[in-house]
């Protein structure tokens, strides 16, 4: 298996915790929140001022925003960072911006907000999470009221966590709707961003990493060394062939992207069913098939059940474990859950797409 040796000395940390920051709005908390960014102008005089400034180029995708309101002196909104920062004039001030042809300028952040139902007060927990503020450069005093001079501030991983327990499980249900909405791809292109900014890996390392999201280069190499065909199709010509990770590309360690035996061949309509968990398999080589999977899906395309391929190396069916357990079924028949809850068909879905019992479920008889 051909995996280049800076990649496999790297393998040992496949991507960095989720960040969390802090930022402390004033009377931009509105236009902030539903504009979907944040905004700090470049040149500041205070220290405290400078950090936050420099805060803004250190944001990724993927972030976690908790978002202060002076008004009310509460937590109003979670968000998730969407872009890299990039230079934008003040879009606070529109008289300027007209006046001298773009205003002051600074770092604008995308991100998407997601408000609580109930505002949270950090005074009333500050035995909770006081002890847990940074030495410098704090959003929040000990007092529990937040810190004017800080715009934008990294939160610690314990009090991320102590914040987050506090503030209730809703944080962890509106991240992870802002997630979903922002599209499929998001994730992957979270992991792409992390990967791009790692200073233990060369450029020619890099590379190969990010050819292998696409199915290409060192990792479709290997795998073709592994799989020769679509093993539901028998389609041998690979030019009409994706090649996938099993365990998906974003969650798989260094080692793990260029694996061969952590990937598939498979007709284009057939990876989009894997990559969603509508399908896996099982490791004799059995299709299991989604209980949320319309059946006309398995009908139109030719999918007659049961259904067996050959059966998997060794090497191959701990990725096929992961695949059961962390992506089959797990996209809830494609809906998204408020919709889903309201009993309400989405737009563009059909109307006889509804769960049904499954023909074949992993671990069901």
């Amino acid at each position: 298996m051909d995996i280049p040796s800076e990649v496999a000395a790297a393998a040992a940390d496949p991507s960095p915790n989720v960040r969390y920051w802090w930022v402390n709005h004033k009377r931009t908390h509105r236009q902030e929140l539903d504009g979907e960014f944040l905004w700090s102008p470049k040149r500041k005089q205070s220290t405290a001022e400078s950090e936050s400034s420099h805060n803004m180029t250190r944001v990724m995708p993927g972030d976690v925003v908790f978002a202060y309101s002076f008004t009310g002196g509460t937590v109003r909104a979670v968000g998730v960072v969407l872009s890299r920062a990039r230079e934008a004039p003040n879009p606070f001030d529109q008289g300027a911006q007209r006046k001298n042809g773009g205003g002051h300028r600074g770092w604008q952040v995308t991100v998407r907000f997601a408000e609580l139902s109930q505002p949270w007060h950090p005074k009333d927990h500050v035995e909770q999470w006081s002890r847990l503020l940074p030495e410098k450069h704090a959003p929040l005093r000990s007092s529990g009221d937040a810190n004017p001079a800080i715009y934008l501030a990294s939160v610690p991983q314990k009090l991320a966590q102590t914040l987050r327990r506090l503030i209730g499980t809703e944080v962890d249900e509106l991240i992870e709707g802002i997630t979903q909405r922002a599209g499929s791809n998001f994730p992957d292109d979270v992991a792409e961003e992390a990967l791009l900014q790692r200073v233990d890996l060369t450029p020619a390392a890099k590379i190969d990493l990010l050819k292998a999201r696409r199915g290409q280069g060192v990792f479709r190499a290997n795998l073709e060394g592994v799989e020769t065909a679509c093993r539901l199709t028998g389609l041998l010509d690979r030019r009409h062939l994706r090649a996938i990770h099993i365990k998906p590309w974003r969650k798989s360690d260094d080692a793990e992207k260029l694996d061969g035996c952590n990937g598939l061949l498979l007709s284009p309509h057939l990876e989009h069913l894997f990559c969603r968990g509508y399908i896996s398999f099982s490791d004799s080589g059995e299709l299991l098939v989604s209980r949320y999977l319309n059946p006309a899906v398995l009908d139109k395309w030719g999918l007659q059940l049961p259904r067996y391929v050959d059966e998997f190396r060794p090497e191959q069916c701990r990725y096929l474990d992961y695949h059961r357990r962390e992506v089959f079924e797990r996209h809830v028949g494609g809906r998204r859950k408020s919709t889903e809850d309201s009993g309400e068909p989405a737009a563009g879905d059909p109307v006889d797409a509804e769960p049904v019992s499954p023909v074949t479920i992993y671990g069901v008889e």
